[in-house]
């Protein structure tokens, strides 16, 4: 007589309730819940400050759940909605940053320039903290970008700078004593590379010590403005307007004669 064998069944019978795995378990999830909770309070925190980032975490997030809901097809219409919500919230969002952006940069354009609350004594600064004076200036004016880039091999150029509107600015800046003047070796050394080097479109020379006469006769013949002390202190204190105001938009020489 032929004994059946049994077979193996499909599903294999559950182990023994284990009291440490289940606890394990549920710690495991709560650690996991409240860990999830950390992270969207600090993130619900964090979009206020951070609005760009902000979207562009839940465009992403939208994204991913949009992957999970294209492959059934009952979701289909639900994933190209919530897909064109996902388009318009970020089209949405990079509108206002860039209306924001431009209505911060046209308040700052029509904003008048602050104007220090005591006179500013250039000539009893060292001559790095004067130049990072005039950059200050240029700044506080309108160029956005000056920065100090005298030192070795500066090539007669102290602060370059880009006016507001679009041209570049070369300033030399001279930390000398009422007793000494800038002369016309000075700018003649200038005149040599602030147009053919540095691509000037507005040459500057600041001066706390003035300019002698012959100086002065060769910046014109150059067209490169110079500020001496009293130029310089009407400047920063906002009783004049800035030197490339002066300047119309012309063709600059190339080269200094």
């Amino acid at each position: 007589m032929a004994i059946p064998i049994r077979r193996g069944s499909i599903h294999r019978r559950r182990g023994p309730f284990d009291l440490r795995r289940t606890t394990f378990g549920f710690a495991l999830i709560a650690l996991i819940l409240a860990g999830g909770g950390m992270a969207l309070r600090a993130a619900w925190r964090s979009a206020g400050r951070h609005p760009v980032a902000a979207v562009l975490v839940i465009a992403l997030l939208l994204v991913a759940a949009l992957l999970v809901l294209r492959r059934r097809r009952r979701a289909r219409r639900i994933a190209e909605t919530v897909t064109d919500a996902a388009y318009g919230i970020v089209d949405a969002g990079i509108a206002e940053l860039d209306a924001a952006a431009e209505a911060a940069r046209e308040e700052r354009r029509l904003a008048p320039p602050e104007v220090a609350a005591h006179p500013v004594d250039y000539a009893q600064l060292d001559p790095y903290a004067f130049e990072e004076a005039v950059a200050e200036l240029c700044r506080r004016d309108g160029c956005a970008d000056a920065e100090v880039v005298g030192g070795a091999g500066d090539l007669g150029a102290d602060v370059l700078a880009t006016t507001p509107d679009g041209r570049r600015l070369v300033v030399q800046c001279k930390r000398y004593g009422p007793e000494n003047r800038a002369g016309s070796q000075d700018l003649q050394r200038f005149g040599g590379t602030c147009y053919a080097v540095h691509e000037a479109d507005i040459a500057l020379v600041v001066s706390t010590g003035g300019f002698t006469e012959p100086a002065l006769d060769y910046a014109e013949q150059c067209a490169i403005l110079c500020y001496g002390p009293e130029e310089l202190a009407a400047w920063s204190e906002g009783d004049a307007p800035p030197p490339w105001t002066a300047v119309e938009e012309t063709t600059v020489p190339l080269s200094a004669p």
